[in-house]
C-alpha cells in the first residue's frame, strides 16, 4: 500500500531589489518553504500571476521603478491575486506608511534589519491564516453554488406543479392549442410595459412580473370540473350551462388553494395563480364574475390575465366561432376600454399590440 504523499511546503515569493537582501531571506527561508524571488515589481506580478501562485509574498517597499506601494495596489487589484497575503519589509517605521500599508491589504509589517525568529513567526502566523481564510472562501462559494442549486430546483418545481395543473385545464379543451403559452406571454408582456406606471408601479416589480408569467397558465385550471357536454359543446350555451361553465374560476381557486394548504405554507407564485383563476372573468364595470367586483377591486394579476384571455380567443378558432383578424381584435378590446378592461391595461395594449402579433405568430397553433 502505497503512502500518501505530503503536502508540498509552502511557496513564498520575496520580492527585493538588492541582491544581498534577497540572499538573506533566502537562506533563512529556503530550510523550510518553497522560495521564489523577485529583483523588481514587474518581475513580481508575473510570478505572482504565475502558476503555482505563491502562498505569501514578503515584499520590499523601496525599490526603484515600481515600488512596493504600487506592486500592492495592483496585486489586490486583480482578483487572480487578490487573496495572496502581503508582508512589507521596510527599513520604515513611521505610523502613517503603515496605515497606509494597511489600508491597501498588507497584512503585516517587518522592519529591517531582520529579526530572524520574528520573520519566521510572522510568516507562520499568516500561512495558517491564509488556510483558515481559503477554507472560509471555499465553505463560502460552495455554499453559494449550494443555494444556487436548490433555488433552480425549487423553481424547477414550481414550473412542475405550474404545468401539470395548467395541462388538466388544457387536455380537457383540445381546441386550445398555445393558447396557455401565449396569454403567459401576453401577460409578460403588459406587465412590463406597466410597470413604470405610477398605479402599477408599487405592484408590477421584476420579480412580480416573473411570478405572474409563470403562474398564468393556470387561469384555466378549474375547467377540469366542467362537463364535457358544456365545455365541448359546439354550439351557444344555454343560460343554466353558462351558470356552470362560470364556476370553472371558483373551482380553479379552490383547486389551487387546497394544492397550498396541502404543502403547509403560503407561495407567492400560488397567490397569483389564484387570484388569476378566480376574477380572470371580472370586468372594470362590475359585470363579470364570479364575484361582481369592479374597477380596483380586482387584483391587477386578474385585470392583466382579462385581456390577455379575451384577445386570444377572438384571434383563436373555437368549435363555436372562428379566428377573428387582429383588427378585430383591437376593435373589440378598444371597445372594451372602462367596461370589461381597465383602461391603462388597454392603453398598455395599445402600445405594444405588435408584440402581441409576434407573440401569436410565434405560438400559433
Amino acid at each position: 500500500m502505497t503512502a500518501p504523499s505530503a503536502a508540498p511546503q509552502p511557496l513564498l515569493l520575496i520580492v527585493d531589489d538588492m541582491a544581498d537582501n534577497l540572499s538573506l531571506m533566502v537562506s533563512l527561508l529556503r530550510p523550510h518553504y518553497r522560495v521564489k524571488v523577485a529583483n523588481s515589481g514587474l518581475r513580481a506580478l508575473e510570478l505572482a500571476a504565475a502558476a503555482p501562485q505563491p502562498d505569501l509574498i514578503l515584499l520590499d517597499i523601496m525599490m526603484p521603478g515600481m515600488d512596493g506601494y504600487e506592486v500592492c495596489r495592483r496585486l489586490k487589484a486583480a482578483p487572480g491575486t487578490a487573496a495572496i497575503p502581503v508582508i512589507f519589509l521596510t527599513a520604515k517605521a513611521e505610523v502613517d506608511d503603515e496605515a497606509q500599508g494597511l489600508a491597501m491589504g498588507v497584512v503585516d509589517y517587518i522592519t529591517k534589519p531582520i529579526s530572524p525568529p520574528i520573520v519566521e513567526a510572522r510568516i507562520a502566523t499568516h500561512l495558517r491564516l491564509k488556510v483558515a481564510n481559503d477554507l472560509l472562501r471555499d465553505r463560502g462559494a460552495w455554499l453559494e453554488t449550494e443555494v444556487a442549486r436548490r433555488t433552480r430546483e425549487n423553481e424547477s418545481l414550481q414550473d412542475v406543479v405550474v404545468l401539470a395543473m395548467a395541462s388538466l385545464g388544457e387536455t380537457r379543451d383540445n381546441e386550445t392549442g398555445n393558447h396557455l403559452r401565449r396569454t403567459q406571454h401576453y401577460v409578460k408582456c403588459l406587465a412590463t410595459q406597466l410597470q413604470h406606471h405610477p398605479r402599477f408601479a408599487g405592484e408590477l416589480t421584476p420579480e412580480a412580473i416573473r411570478l405572474l408569467y409563470k403562474s398564468a397558465p393556470m387561469h384555466d385550471i378549474g375547467k377540469v370540473g366542467i362537463p364535457d357536454a358544456i365545455l365541448l359543446k359546439p354550439g351557444k350555451l344555454t343560460a343554466e350551462e353558462f351558470e356552470v361553465m362560470k364556476t370553472h374560476t371558483t373551482l380553479g381557486y379552490e383547486a389551487i388553494h387546497r394544492a397550498e394548504l396541502s404543502l403547509g405554507h403560503d407561495f407567492d407564485f400560488l397567490r397569483f395563480a389564484k387570484e388569476i383563476a378566480l376574477s380572470h372573468q371580472e370586468k372594470w364595470d362590475g359585470s363579470g364574475y364570479p364575484q361582481g367586483l369592479a374597477g380596483e377591486q380586482i387584483p391587477v394579476s386578474a385585470r392583466l390575465m382579462a385581456l390577455a384571455d379575451v384577445y386570444d380567443a377572438l384571434i383563436s378558432r373555437r368549435v363555436y366561432k372562428p379566428a377573428f383578424s387582429f383588427e378585430q381584435a383591437r376593435e373589440i378590446i378598444l371597445a372594451g376600454r372602462d367596461r370589461h378592461f381597465d383602461p391603462d391595461i388597454v392603453d398598455a395594449f395599445v402600445a405594444v399590440e405588435a408584440q402581441f402579433h409576434e407573440i401569436a405568430a410565434r405560438f400559433a397553433d
